[in-house]
């Protein structure tokens, strides 16, 4: 069996996507989620600037992300959803700096959740998930746990030839 940290990549041929959602314990811009919102914008673009960084999904306000991209069966869900080159590189920006100071505080914007609300799978280089296969993976990975088809950091998997 493979560690994880063989890994954590870059694999030719394949990138790493990964969702995460959440609903926020107040409407988007209520005072309650400012210090989120006010943020986001900044956050995701150190994402950007970090090595390993290949796509994020955005929606019509840079500022706020993919805020406004809709959930399907869930408008009321935020979507964050990106592409990288690797599992160590999506580690290195969701762990430290400033974005792992907001994760840490993640439980003062958003309503906790009894289910998964992120995974990872591999993608060809080049391929662009949509918001439906990222529901399609998360629902996969939350009825049968850690596969290839879909995992976390806790028990990756390597690309399917």
């Amino acid at each position: 069996m493979d560690t994880a940290d063989s890994l954590s990549g870059p694999f030719e041929g394949f990138h790493l996507a990964q969702v995460n959602i959440g609903r926020l314990v107040a409407p988007l811009h209520d005072p309650a989620v400012a210090d989120f919102t006010k943020n986001l914008g900044r956050i995701n673009a150190q994402g950007k600037s970090m090595p390993g960084f290949v796509w994020l999904l955005e929606g019509d306000d840079p500022e706020l992300g993919a805020s406004d991209v809709a959930w399907p069966g869930d408008p009321e869900t935020i979507v964050n959803l990106t592409v990288w080159t690797s599992i160590g590189a999506l580690r290195e920006f969701a762990f430290t700096g400033e974005h792992r100071a907001f994760l840490a505080r993640r439980k003062e914007f958003f309503q906790a959740q009894a289910v998964a609300t992120s995974a990872m799978w591999w993608v060809p280089d080049g391929h662009r998930p949509t918001v439906q296969e990222a529901q399609d993976r998360l629902e996969h990975f939350r009825r049968h746990g850690a596969t290839a088809r879909a995992f976390w950091f806790q028990r990756p998997f390597a690309p399917e030839a």
